[in-house]
């Protein structure tokens, strides 16, 4: 049960990049949940995926010399959703399709996946305390970064770059 649930069902065992298959597990999921009119249940969700992964991944490397093994996605599945919360809940409040305003899918998709691997600042030091906690944590630094910035960009494009198109 342990490793059907930080593996995220299993996807964390395909290959190549398990990190990015589990990232694109949760955009679909996300994805299929705001298409369904469920995008306020996307913060619940994530409390959920949290709370799992802080009870079990801790149970999932104890005793291996792997702190952080490549498998364990459920923390890319809480930071994906994160940083999709973003964008995702304006859209559902606003009434709008995520298929047809989709850079607010791929953006927080794209700059998750960037800062996840990239690690600057506070995603790096919470990688680096090497303990379970760590795992969790530097994904959920990387889907707040990714969020953030996605917010940043979309305000750039409606109040710049969209006027200035005279779209």
């Amino acid at each position: 049960m342990i490793r059907g649930i930080v593996t995220f069902g299993f996807v964390g065992l395909l290959r190549p990049a398990p990190g990015t298959w589990g990232s694109l597990a949760a955009v679909l999921l996300a994805l299929a949940l705001h298409e369904a009119g469920g995008t306020a249940l996307l913060p619940l969700a994530l409390a959920v995926v949290v709370a799992l992964g802080f009870w079990a991944v801790p149970q999932a490397i104890a005793g291996s010399p792997d702190k952080d093994p490549g498998e364990i996605v459920i923390d890319e599945v809480a930071g994906q959703w994160l940083a999709l919360c973003f964008t995702l809940l304006p859209l559902w409040w606003h009434g709008v399709s995520a298929l047809a305003a989709w850079p607010g899918i791929v953006a927080p998709f794209v700059l998750f996946r960037l800062f996840d691997v990239w690690k600057p600042w506070l995603v790096g030091r919470a990688d680096r305390r090497g303990d379970a906690a760590g795992v969790m944590l530097d994904d959920l630094w990387a889907g707040l970064f990714a969020g953030v910035v996605s917010v940043v960009l979309a305000g750039g494009y409606h109040a710049v770059l969209q006027p200035a198109m005279g779209l």
